[in-house]
């Protein structure tokens, strides 16, 4: 992302429920065939976690066993290549979306943590790229089996300018999701940003919180009862 005279950025933040464990069986044969892979790895994968059933117990309570064909386990070994390659024809089959529909949002996936970044020389139009965007990456990934975490959707607007600073509202409660209303700062996949990006607050967090932890540490280490060397 750059800064272009006359030419405002906006972002919008999605999150997808539960990524890993809802990954879909019955499409990783395809994934991987459209992907490259040999006959018999296809074949592997066809019968990977297949048939695998659960129970729920607490105390003497118990469920009936249900079906689990679904999900790869977040600890698993396969876990990120299989999310990867999953994710990857979704995020091909969204780029020729918009691409066919002139929608000219870019895109970046922090594996379950998408982004759309729109740049236009207005909010609302904006706006407008990024409510498209959605619609579509939502519709998209229901046909794949995952669900928008409509809770965790974020949008955040950058500008330099030095006027005032009020741009509208994005709805996005026709497509089941919130009304978002612009904010000073934006705190994403551990930063905090502020609309001019000159990382003011960002600085000011992390040396306080670096501050406390050595003044923490002084009252650990204190003459009654000290922590050694190797627990600090």
């Amino acid at each position: 992302m750059r800064y272009v005279r006359n030419i405002t950025t906006s972002t919008l933040a999605f999150d997808i429920v539960q990524f890993f464990l809802s990954l879909n069986h019955c499409l990783l044969p395809y994934i991987l065939k459209k992907t490259g892979f040999d006959s018999k790895v296809k074949y592997l994968f066809s019968n990977y976690l297949v048939g695998r059933k659960t129970q729920y117990y607490w105390n003497n309570f118990s469920l009936p066993f249900f079906n689990v064909d679904v999900g790869v386990g977040q600890g698993s070994v396969l876990s990120p290549i299989l999310s990867a390659l999953y994710l990857a024809l979704i995020l091909h089959t969204l780029e020729n979306c918009l691409k066919f529909l002139k929608i000219t949002v870019s895109i970046l996936s922090f594996v379950d943590d998408g982004l759309f970044i729109a740049q236009s020389k207005s909010f609302s139009i904006s706006n407008s790229l990024l409510f498209c965007s959605y619609n579509i990456a939502s519709i998209l990934l229901k046909k794949f089996s995952l669900i928008m975490e409509y809770a965790k959707t974020k949008m955040f607007h950058f500008s330099r300018s030095n006027g005032i600073f009020d741009p509208p509202p994005l709805d996005l409660s026709i497509l089941g999701g919130p009304i978002l209303h612009p904010r000073e700062t934006w705190k994403y996949l551990g930063f905090i940003f502020d609309r001019k990006l000159l990382f003011c607050q960002y600085v000011d967090f992390y040396t306080n919180k670096a501050i406390s932890t050595v003044k923490y540490m002084k009252i650990l280490g204190n003459s009654v009862c000290s922590l050694i060397s190797h627990q600090k």
